[in-house]
């Protein structure tokens, strides 16, 4: 399951996040990888405990954490605070999947948020491995792609310029894909049907008893809260 948001920052909250990463250090992010990823993982990441890193990882749990499209296809639990990654020309991570814990969170859910115009580099593709077809991802600057963490993907070396991205990882309340991808649905439909059958009533109140009925049978946790651990 793939999911695409685009210009989930708007132009001003993305060039304030850019300001924020220049001016942080960055080291080796192998460090950061598990064992087997270590070996394949060659970019660079922003160092944790700077004042613009922890600025920037504010604004993205404000705006990219709270996305409302975000909210309610992820139907997000917890969160691992984002990691600022950034490829220069020669760089890659080969391919891996993500580890399936990362402190207390269980990882059903990956997002990558793009950070600079896909002109600006070559290169620096995020391959997902989906269905056993390979999808090929290289968005705008501001939008973000959410996908299973448990998919081998990888991304293309960088051939010129330089790739930046946000990348964070997701507890979803609904463990179960289908069952989350079902509620999402769900969730569309009744607002259509607001939108566009206000006076059918009856019809409209037994699809919300139906919808409510399925989110309390399959969802755990507190949907009014999000932790970022």
């Amino acid at each position: 399951m793939i999911k695409q948001f685009d210009d989930i920052l708007s132009r001003d909250q993305l060039q304030q996040m850019i300001a924020l990463l220049d001016k942080a250090a960055f080291a080796d992010g192998a460090s950061t990888a598990g064992a087997a990823a270590r070996r394949v993982k060659h970019n660079l990441q922003a160092k944790p405990g700077q004042a613009g890193l922890d600025q920037a990882r504010a604004l993205f749990g404000e705006v990219v954490l709270k996305n409302k499209a975000f909210r309610d296809f992820a139907l997000p639990l917890r969160a691992v605070p984002p990691l600022f990654s950034r490829y220069e020309t020669g760089m890659r991570y080969g391919e891996h999947t993500d580890n399936a814990l990362m402190g207390n969170v269980r990882t059903d859910l990956a997002m990558t948020l793009f950070l600079n115009a896909p002109e600006s580099y070559e290169g620096g593709e995020l391959i997902i491995e989906a269905d056993r077809e390979p999808r090929v991802i290289k968005l705008a600057a501001g939008s973000a792609i959410l996908y299973s963490a448990s998919s081998i993907h990888r991304v293309e070396p960088v051939t010129r310029g330089r790739r930046e991205v946000a990348v964070t990882w997701i507890q979803s309340m609904v463990r179960n894909p289908l069952q989350r991808e079902v509620i999402s649905d769900l969730g569309t439909v009744l607002a259509h049907a607001r939108n566009n059958a206000p006076d059918a009533r009856e019809t409209l109140l037994i699809a919300i008893q139906s919808a409510q009925n399925v989110v309390r049978h399959v969802m755990r946790g507190n949907a009014g809260t999000l932790d970022v651990c």
